[in-house]
C-alpha cells in the first residue's frame, strides 16, 4: 500500500516564502509611505464582489470578463466573482458609502491580490498582487493625472531602478472616440483577417484591445491602423496637452503612445503605462489613466476618476534581477542559555530585546555549546549572545559575532548599542 499523494498548489498560483518575502515587505512598506505622503489613504477590499460589476464596469465583451474571471454560483443562486482587477471595486465602496460627500478629492489606495484565468507564463500568474491608488472627485484638472504618475515615479526611485519608460496616449471620449471607432473598424474589415485569431475576434466585440495585441507578426499590420490620437475633440486634445505640461513641470519625460490602450471598458482621455526592459515580453510595471463616467456606469453621482495599478510580482522580479535593493531578513540574536536557572533569566532577556524591535531567537531546550552555535550559524544569526552560570554571576554577557568568531564581554545596555549600530549599517546597504 502506498501513502496519501503529496497536495500540491495550483496551477498559476505560488508560495512566497522567506527570504524573498522580506522583500515584499520592503517593497509594499515603501509604496505605503510614498502614496501616503501624497495623501492617500488605504482602503481595504473584499476578494469576492458580484460578477455584475464587473461585467458593466470592466466590459462583458473584454478578454478579462469573458475569458479570465473566477465566477461561481453562490449557494443563493447569486454569481459571485474573485477580483480581477479593484478599480471597479473602489468606485462600488466609494458610491456604497457615499464618499462623494467627503471634503475635496477622495485619494484612496490599495493593496492585494487579483485572480484571472491567464496561461501561466514568466511574470504573469493566476494569483497575482497589485498596488493601486485612485483619485475620485469632480475635478479632472490635468494636474491630477500628472501628480498621480509622479509618486509612481517617486517610487520608481525609491527603489533604484533606473531603466524605465513612461508611455502616454489619449484614448478620447464618448465625444470622439465614435468617429474613431467607426474609421478603425473600417481598416480593419480588410485587414484582419491576416491578424492572429484573438485580433480577429476583437476586431467585432472590442476593436481598440487589437492596437494592444502583442504577437510580433501582426505588429507591422497593427502600425499601419488610423490613431486614435488624429480624432481627438478639442477638450480631449486640451487635456493631453495639460497633461503633458504637467509632466513637463515634474521633470519627468514620456513617450507618445498612440497605440496605447487599456484592456478595460471604464477608461477615456489618458492613458499611460511604465515598462522595463528587464521583463522581457510582459514588460509593463504599471499602467493606469483616467475613468471619467465610471461611478455613473455603476449608479452613483457624477464622478471624474484618475488611478493606477503597479504589479508587486514584477516589481520584485526586477529587484532581483537588478539587484538593486538586497534585504535580508536578519536573526540579530540567537540567545544561548546554559543550566537550568539561566533560561528564565534568557527569557526575560529575550522579551527586553524584543521590546526594542530587536529580533530574537531563544532555543526552547538547553543545548551543548557546540551544537547551539552550530545552529546559529545556520540561521544566520549576527550574534550568539551566551548566558551561563559565569555570565550571571557577573551581570556581563558573552557576545560572539558569528561573521568573523571574535567574542566579547559586554553588558546588556552595550549590547543594545551594538544592536543598533548593526541594523544602521544594514539600513544603508539594502539600497544599493
Amino acid at each position: 500500500m502506498t501513502g496519501p499523494s503529496t497536495v500540491r498548489a495550483i496551477r498559476g498560483v505560488r508560495d512566497i516564502l522567506p527570504p524573498e518575502s522580506a522583500l515584499w515587505n520592503w517593497f509594499e512598506q515603501q509604496a505605503r509611505q510614498v502614496l501616503e505622503v501624497y495623501n492617500f489613504r488605504e482602503i481595504r477590499l473584499p476578494i469576492l464582489e458580484p460578477t455584475e460589476l464587473f461585467a458593466r464596469s470592466v466590459g462583458a465583451e473584454t478578454d478579462i470578463v469573458s475569458k479570465e474571471m473566477y465566477t461561481f454560483t453562490d449557494r443563493d443562486q447569486t454569481s459571485v466573482s474573485l477580483r480581477p482587477e479593484a478599480t471597479a471595486s473602489v468606485v462600488r465602496a466609494y458610491i456604497e458609502h457615499g464618499l462623494h460627500t467627503w471634503p475635496g478629492l477622495v485619494k484612496l489606495y490599495y493593496c492585494g491580490p487579483m485572480f484571472r484565468r491567464e496561461r501561466p507564463q514568466k511574470g504573469r500568474y493566476r494569483q497575482f498582487y497589485q498596488i493601486g491608488a485612485e483619485v475620485l472627485g469632480t475635478s479632472d484638472h490635468p494636474a491630477i493625472d500628472a501628480e498621480t504618475i509622479e509618486l509612481l515615479v517617486v517610487l520608481l526611485e525609491r527603489c533604484r531602478l533606473t531603466q524605465w519608460t513612461l508611455w502616454l496616449n489619449s484614448i478620447g471620449c464618448p465625444v470622439c472616440r465614435p468617429a474613431y471607432l467607426a474609421r478603425l473598424r473600417q481598416a480593419l474589415e480588410t485587414v484582419a483577417p491576416r491578424l492572429c485569431a484573438d485580433c480577429q475576434r476583437r476586431a467585432t466585440t472590442n476593436p481598440l484591445r487589437v492596437l494592444d495585441c502583442k504577437v510580433p507578426e501582426d505588429q507591422p499590420l497593427i502600425d499601419a491602423l488610423p490613431k486614435i490620437t488624429d480624432f481627438l475633440c478639442e477638450g480631449c486634445r486640451q487635456h493631453l496637452d495639460g497633461v503633458e505640461e504637467q509632466l513637463a513641470l515634474r521633470g519627468i519625460g514620456y513617450r507618445p503612445a498612440p497605440r496605447l490602450v487599456r484592456g478595460l471598458d471604464y477608461y477615456v482621455r489618458t492613458t499611460f503605462e511604465i515598462t522595463t526592459p528587464h521583463l522581457g515580453a510582459q514588460n509593463a510595471l504599471a499602467g493606469g489613466g483616467r475613468y471619467d463616467g465610471l461611478a455613473e456606469m455603476l449608479g452613483g453621482p457624477p464622478t471624474r476618476g484618475f488611478g493606477f495599478a503597479l504589479g508587486v510580482d514584477r516589481f520584485i522580479e526586477v529587484m532581483q534581477a537588478t539587484g538593486s535593493v538586497h534585504i535580508e531578513p536578519a536573526l540579530e540574536v540567537f540567545l544561548v542559555w546554559m543550566g537550568e536557572d539561566s533560561y528564565a533569566e534568557a527569557v526575560w532577556l529575550a522579551r527586553r530585546l524584543r521590546e526594542q524591535g530587536f529580533v530574537v531567537e531563544v532555543p526552547p531546550e538547553e543545548m551543548k555549546l557546540r551544537r547551539a552555535l552550530s545552529l546559529a550559524s545556520r540561521q544566520h544569526a549576527r550574534l550568539a549572545v551566551i548566558l551561563g552560570p559565569d555570565e550571571r554571576q557577573s551581570g556581563r554577557l558573552t557576545v560572539k559575532r558569528m561573521a568573523d568568531g571574535t567574542q566579547q564581554s559586554l553588558s546588556e545596555p552595550e549590547l543594545v548599542a551594538l544592536l543598533q549600530a548593526g541594523r544602521q549599517a544594514d539600513s544603508e546597504n539594502h539600497v544599493k
